[in-house]
C-alpha cells in the first residue's frame, strides 16, 4: 500500500550553502522506515502545482500521514503569537489543511504524529496552547518521557489491551480547545491530550493522531509502549478500504 506523507518544509534561505534560495520538502527518515516496517511504501506529497490539486495527490495514495516538525502558526487558529519564535509555519499549515480535507472527502485514512495531531485539531476547528511547560527538553529531546493513560473506550485501550503506558515527549504546544467531532483517546497525568480520534458516527472517515513520536522509539525498549499497534491500527484501516 502507498502512504502519502505530508512533507516538512525548509523554506527558501539565500544564506544556505546548498539549494540556495530554494524551498525543500522532506521526509524525516525514521518515519519512513517505521511505515516500511509495516509493509507500507511512503510517498512524499509535494505542494500542488501545474494544475495538480491536493485532491489529485490524495487520490494517488491509500492513506495520509502528517509528520511532526515546526510549530503551527497561531494565525491558523485565530490567535497572535505570544513570542516571535512561536510564529510557526502558516504555509505548511494551509497545505496540510488542504490535504486533510481531501483525504476525508476521498475516505483516505489519516494518521497524525505530534504536530500532525495539532494540525488535525486546528483543521477541525480547534485551538492550541502556544506553550506547554514540561513536555519538551531540547537537551535530551526524545529521551524525555512520561506516562499516559488511555480512555477505557479508546481504540488504544482495545489495541494494546492496556490502560496506558510510557511514551516520549518532544512538543511544547498541545490541544487547547478540541476540534469538531474529535474524541480524546489518551491524556498525560497533567491532563494534556495525548491522542485523539475522529468520530462522526458509523462510516466516519478514519482520522487518528498521537502527540508522541512512535517512530522515534526503540521498538525493543520494554519501558515504552510498543509502536507497532499504532501503525497496525492505521494500516489496517488503509487495507480495509483498499479491499473494498
Amino acid at each position: 500500500m502507498r502512504i502519502g506523507v505530508a512533507p516538512c518544509f525548509m523554506h527558501a534561505d539565500p544564506a544556505r550553502p546548498i539549494f540556495k534560495g530554494k524551498t525543500l520538502l522532506y521526509l524525516e527518515q525514521s518515519l519512513g522506515h517505521w511505515l516500511m516496517g509495516g509493509g507500507a511504501v511512503p510517498w512524499l506529497l509535494p505542494t500542488p502545482a501545474g494544475g495538480v490539486t491536493a485532491d489529485d495527490l490524495v487520490q494517488q495514495v491509500d492513506g495520509l500521514v502528517l509528520q511532526g516538525g515546526s510549530d503551527l502558526a497561531p494565525g491558523s487558529y485565530g490567535q497572535e503569537p505570544r513570542r516571535p519564535e512561536w510564529s510557526g509555519d502558516a504555509v505548511r499549515d494551509a497545505y496540510e489543511r488542504e490535504l486533510i480535507a481531501a483525504a476525508m472527502r476521498h475516505d483516505r485514512p489519516i494518521l497524525g504524529v505530534c504536530r500532525g495531531l495539532q494540525m488535525i485539531n486546528v483543521a477541525l476547528g480547534g485551538s492550541l496552547l502556544q506553550d506547554l511547560p514540561g513536555h519538551r527538553n531540547w537537551e535530551i529531546y526524545d529521551q524525555l518521557q512520561h506516562d499516559i493513560s488511555f480512555d477505557a473506550c479508546s481504540w488504544l485501550a482495545h489495541s494494546y489491551g492496556l490502560r496506558g503506558g510510557r511514551v516520549n515527549s518532544v512538543h511544547h504546544q498541545a490541544v487547547d480547545r478540541l476540534g469538531d467531532k474529535l474524541c480524546v483517546e489518551a491524556r498525560a497525568a497533567d491532563g494534556t491530550i495525548e491522542a485523539v480520534r475522529y468520530d462522526d458516527g458509523p462510516g466516519s472517515p478514519f482520522v487518528f493522531a498521537v502527540q508522541w513520536h512512535p517512530e522515534f522509539q526503540d521498538p525493543g525498549d520494554p519501558a515504552l509502549l510498543p509502536t507497532a499497534p499504532i501503525r497496525e491500527l492505521f494500516l489496517d484501516a488503509v487495507g480495509a478500504r483498499c479491499s473494498v
